[in-house]
């Protein structure tokens, strides 16, 4: 099953650049979409053309901010939006389809936000993830995709000094989050794979960031350490243009 997760950085923006050929080019059984920046109708609007797959989204309360949506070749056994905590359940951050031998959750994982003033309720929402996870876990493995707004050591971002405990996305605190996440037994599929290699999939819009690779690597796909034997391919697909983001791949054996 080839899986492939996305921040798309607006959905209807998306579409509007060679979206729909993208999808088609990297033969996607699974895609899941962060910051579809839209309501379900809309999102559904937009993918309208979009053939052969079923579509499911989470759209914020807030219009034209964050959600989530997946699109499946294969009709999933369940789906379900959201953690079940109102704190955290008004931005459409999360969606879980339910496959026969897996949970697939795909996240958009808030920012701490400029100056960090979100870092805060960013740590919250970490842990809460991290038990909802493992509750899930008690059932099904877990793959788990998507924009997790966090580069995990140094060589997850092109300037990792100037922007440690500074910018967000490279705090320990955030850090730290991901290291519980690895120490609860997910694996990251791409560092596991690809040790050492330099690959981002975002890059700042501003000053020629994608054209000089000044980028971070924020985008992953994470698996219970039991599917670890079952990852065929990890990678970052950074030649697929549309977003400020690339799409990340997992090549999962089912």
């Amino acid at each position: 099953m080839r899986l492939v997760s996305w921040n798309v950085n607006g959905i209807r923006a998306a579409m509007k650049k060679d979206f729909a050929q993208s999808l088609q080019a990297m033969e996607t059984d699974v895609l899941c979409l962060q910051e579809t920046k839209a309501q379900d109708d809309q999102v559904a609007e937009a993918l309208a053309s979009i053939e052969g797959y079923h579509l499911y989204s989470n759209s914020a309360e807030k219009k034209g901010y964050s959600g989530t949506a997946i699109l499946s070749r294969v009709e999933p056994l369940s789906v379900q939006y959201d953690m079940g905590i109102a704190e955290h359940d008004q931005e459409g951050r999360v969606i879980v389809a339910e496959f026969e031998s897996f949970y697939l959750v795909t996240v958009y994982t808030p920012n701490s936000g400029n100056g960090l003033k979100r870092l805060e309720y960013r740590q919250q929402w970490d842990a809460d993830f991290l038990d909802y996870l493992q509750g899930l876990e008690t059932k099904k493995p877990v793959v788990l995709c998507g924009d997790l707004n966090v580069a995990h050591k140094d060589i997850d971002l092109a300037r990792p000094k100037p922007n440690y405990n500074k910018s967000a996305g490279y705090t320990q605190a955030e850090i730290d989050a991901l290291d519980n996440l690895v120490a609860a037994g997910f694996v990251d599929t791409f560092r596991e794979q690809h040790a050492e290699e330099v690959k981002y999939s975002w890059w700042s819009y501003r000053a020629g960031a994608r054209a000089n690779n000044v980028g971070w690597r924020i985008d992953y796909f994470m698996v219970s350490a039991s599917l670890r034997g079952d990852v065929q391919t990890a990678d970052i697909l950074n030649e697929v243009m549309g977003s400020d983001h690339c799409p990340v791949l997992l090549d999962l054996r089912v």
